[in-house]
């Protein structure tokens, strides 16, 4: 994050696209652009309240960021991108102002810019492949790409201008989609615009799975996922929320009693996983999953509207390195703490988080211990939470990830009192899909086996997502929703093999 305000970041692009604007820039004249910071709330500030942080680029900023796009011919970006979004293509857009075009073009393949513009790690997938970023040697310096995306989307929406795609007419075909997340919604639209008909069957009383009970407000503003679930039911894709599919119904009842001729599964990975450790079932120890649906779907926070019981710590632990952990870890200086630690057994270089998320906890005071683990946590004599007890820890040899794996320290235990502790190490398939579903192969994990085209073992039905992906980000689910999207109107118009089936 810059220090500097969103006006002077404002100012300061103007400046340099006045000199930008008019001139024939050549691809060493492009590299000498500097990069734009993206303009974010005053740390102190933000810390307690549940506002967005990041604020957004300017016209000026996100003109001068296209102007370092290099237009690659081999569009290195593109095959970075799981869903195959024409980067140079929408970013040469805004290099002419044309917000409009730009929009569109994103959404040849994906529909949902402005979620995927602000959750996406777009460091570790387009813009990793980013020919100035390589150019220049950092990744750091690679074109802003997630940003310009989120930049004409929000301005797409800000304008008034989201229109529904064009529906082809009507083929007679029923499509279930089970759970409303990212792969659910990239199905559901990509079907629908085939001319099926589409509903989506969502477990909570809220639509947008993940992007709704675990991404915080402060980074994906709700309103936002609200949007692009309109946007969908004005192209005629139906909604029924409150429906537990396993439990409601099964996926044989949608198919056969109500007359689904497909059905994709995309419920997520919503089983936490704990560390199996000492003191887990004391008061005040929650999965990372409970505790941002409480605070997201549920509105913890909001304690002059909202009845979810709150449980008040002034000293929260977090353990775990991953941008859950980093949600968890803010949101609780936004439930009231007063000192927030984040305990990781590898160092900051091996932290899966994203380097942006890692760096605003920081500026809010999150304070991260690093080579350590819990071994227990200690309670009270009323059985809540006084302190957990870690480890100390040193790296070794890589793992198989590559990350150097961490070695124990013995005899250096010792204690840090808290008074909550929240674990966020990731989560694991729910198995009701798999229980509730006869001849439904699943993996050792519970993760849904699929093909290349994201199809099951099962007659009509089709899988994506962190169901099959484990956890894993919102783009990349959006990607295996593509591909299942494709697959499913190609079985619906008896244009592939399974046809025959």
């Amino acid at each position: 994050m810059s220090e500097k305000t969103y006006e002077q970041l404002k100012s300061e692009a103007a400046v340099l696209w006045s000199g930008l604007k008019d001139k024939a820039l050549t691809p060493k004249d492009r590299m000498a652009i500097p990069s734009q910071d993206m303009p974010c709330r005053d740390p102190k500030e933000r810390a307690r309240v549940m506002d967005e942080v990041a604020l957004g680029y300017s016209d000026e900023q996100a003109r001068v960021e296209a102007a370092r796009c290099l237009g690659c011919k081999n569009r290195p970006c593109v095959a970075a991108c799981p869903v195959g979004v024409p980067i140079p293509e929408f970013i040469a857009c805004i290099q002419d102002g044309d917000y409009a075009k730009a929009v569109s073009t994103i959404k040849i393949a994906n529909l949902l810019p402005a979620i995927c513009g602000r959750v996406c790690p777009q460091e570790k997938q387009c813009q990793s492949q980013c020919t100035l970023g390589k150019s220049l040697k950092s990744i750091d310096k690679s074109v802003a790409i997630g940003r310009l995306e989120r930049f004409v989307a929000d301005w797409e929406r800000d304008n008034g201008l989201i229109k529904p795609p064009a529906v082809s007419a009507p083929t007679g075909k029923k499509v279930a989609v089970i759970g409303s997340g990212p792969a659910g919604l990239t199905v559901a639209a990509d079907v629908r615009r085939e001319g099926h008909e589409v509903t989506v069957f969502e477990a909570f009383h809220k639509t947008g799975g993940v992007m709704v009970y675990g991404i915080p407000e402060f980074r994906l503003p709700k309103s936002i996922v609200a949007k692009e679930v309109e946007t969908l039911k004005a192209m005629g894709v139906a909604f029924r929320t409150n429906f537990l599919v396993g439990r409601t119904e099964t996926i044989d009842a949608l198919l056969e009693r109500e007359g689904y001729d497909a059905a994709f599964i995309g419920t997520g990975a919503g089983l936490p996983k704990f560390m199996e450790i000492e003191g887990e079932n004391l008061i005040g120890v929650f999965s990372a999953n409970e505790y941002l649906t409480r605070s997201n779907l549920m509105k913890a926070y909001d304690t002059a509207k909202a009845d979810t019981p709150l449980y008040e710590a002034k000293t929260v632990a977090v353990v775990g390195g991953g941008n859950v952990a980093m949600d968890a870890a803010r949101m609780a200086f936004r439930l009231g703490a007063e000192k927030v630690y984040c305990i990781y057994r590898r160092t900051r270089s091996e932290m899966p988080a994203r380097a942006e998320e890692v760096t605003h906890a920081e500026e809010e005071g999150v304070e991260f211990v690093f080579l350590k683990n819990p071994t227990k946590i200690v309670g009270d004599e009323t059985g809540r939470v006084r302190a957990v007890e870690v480890l100390e820890y040193e790296l070794g040899e890589p793992d198989a990830s590559g990350r150097r794996s961490p070695v124990a320290k013995a005899g250096t235990e010792h204690e840090i009192p808290v008074d909550a502790v929240i674990i966020a190490l990731g989560n694991e398939s729910n198995p009701l899909m798999a229980q509730t579903t006869e001849g439904l192969d699943v993996t050792k994990r519970g993760n849904i086996v699929v093909d290349s085209q994201q199809k099951t073992s099962l007659k009509k039905v089709w899988a994506g997502g962190d169901i099959v992906l484990g956890a894993a980000t919102v783009i990349l689910a959006m990607g295996e929703g593509r591909k299942a999207a494709a697959s499913i109107n190609a079985y619906l118009s008896g244009n592939d093999d399974l046809a025959a089936d």
